[in-house]
């Protein structure tokens, strides 16, 4: 099954929709006896203990070597590949939850599904910059009222102080309904929050590792979030399903003679030291060997290659010896020679006449 990756801007509502969408494809599998054979798993920043810290890159906190180099961020990603590759099969549903705003990590995990020949989507949370900055900025609230709550002193509260704390749970209560999320979401520092937003690279439809693209924004109720969820239920699992072919260029070619260049090489030049070893005189040397141009054929033919051998009998060393130096200079033709049984014949060509012209030197 696939991999719905979650992206949008830092404080977006992105782990509030991507507990709403585990929910619903939960549901789902759990309602059918046909879906029974998928399993869903939920990956996030939170799952991995992976702190939004990693992503904080401000020159006060960190020097420039440190920042260009983004080594806390890199182990990040890697740790969510890592835990999504781990998992990631046809059988297997993996949401993705967190920023995921640079196209080429997304690129990355595009390719990983379509490794695996499972397809991918990618849903978008649309919320404004402001309305993301001011969840931020509530949620740091939260957590400085909970740090000075933490180092207050257990004395007797004056009716002053009393009234003071009632404004501040006021304040805390209008911050919760504004962020409309767990109290435990970690918020991000105000640099690292605007760095983030600079950074962001929003997902192309017209890509194909942002297609398909659903997008969900803040406001959208649980109706509309329900029909998003139905038609991504739809590509991943539905009659909407697309098969899944991996790239051709990390399928692994047949050895056949039309395939792999370093296979026919090492297979004819192999056979071509077999025959000399096995038609040469039991005793002295001289004399000719007969190559099928083909590679097969036991009567000599016209267009037959000839290997003339030297005066003192040739042993199997010196053969390889002969065979590796003509391998290594010809290992640059891969994807220029022709293919087929041409390819076959041009090889075997090239390397009869190579040892003839080292025999006659070595003679």
């Amino acid at each position: 099954m696939p991999l719905i990756i979650i992206t949008g801007l830092p404080t977006s509502g992105k782990s509030r929709r991507a507990q709403q969408l585990h929910t619903y494809l939960a549901e789902r599998i759990a309602s059918s006896p046909a879906n029974s054979k998928y399993r869903l798993h939920l990956i996030s920043d939170q799952t991995q203990d992976i702190s939004r810290a990693v992503y904080d890159l401000s020159p006060d906190k960190l020097p420039a070597h440190v920042r260009s180099a983004n080594a806390s961020e890199k182990d990040a990603r890697a740790a969510l590949y890592g835990a999504v590759k781990r998992v990631l099969s046809p059988r297997d549903i993996v949401v993705l939850d967190g920023l995921n705003y640079i196209k080429g990590w997304r690129y990355q995990l595009f390719c990983e599904a379509k490794n695996v020949r499972t397809p991918s989507a990618v849903l978008q949370i649309g919320c404004g910059a402001e309305r993301a900055k001011a969840v931020n900025e509530a949620r740091l609230r939260r957590r400085n009222r909970r740090k000075q709550e933490s180092k207050s002193h257990k004395d007797e509260k004056t009716t002053a102080q009393n009234s003071e704390e009632e404004a501040e749970r006021e304040e805390e209560e209008k911050d919760k309904i504004l962020a409309d999320d767990d109290d435990d979401q970690e918020p991000y520092e105000p640099t690292n929050w605007e760095n983030l937003v600079f950074r962001y690279e929003e997902p192309n439809p017209m890509t194909r590792w942002d297609s398909p693209l659903f997008t969900l924004i803040w406001d959208d109720d649980e109706v509309q979030a329900r029909d998003v969820f139905s038609n991504i239920w739809e590509v991943i699992a539905g009659e909407a399903r697309k098969i899944i072919r991996p790239n051709q260029s990390t399928v692994q070619r047949d050895k056949d003679p039309g395939g792999d260049y370093l296979y026919v090489l090492e297979r004819e030049t192999q056979d071509i030291v077999k025959k000399i070893l096995e038609k040469q005189p039991d005793e002295g040397g001289g004399g000719e060997v007969i190559i099928p141009r083909g590679g097969t054929g036991t009567e000599r033919n016209h267009d037959d290659l000839v290997v003339d051998l030297p005066e003192t009998k040739v042993g199997l060393p010196q053969l390889q010896r002969h065979r590796r130096a003509f391998v290594a200079l010809n290992r640059g033709g891969i994807g220029l020679e022709a293919v087929g049984k041409l390819m076959t014949n041009r090889l075997r060509e090239s390397f009869v006449g190579y040892l003839n012209d080292a025999f006659e030197k070595d003679g």
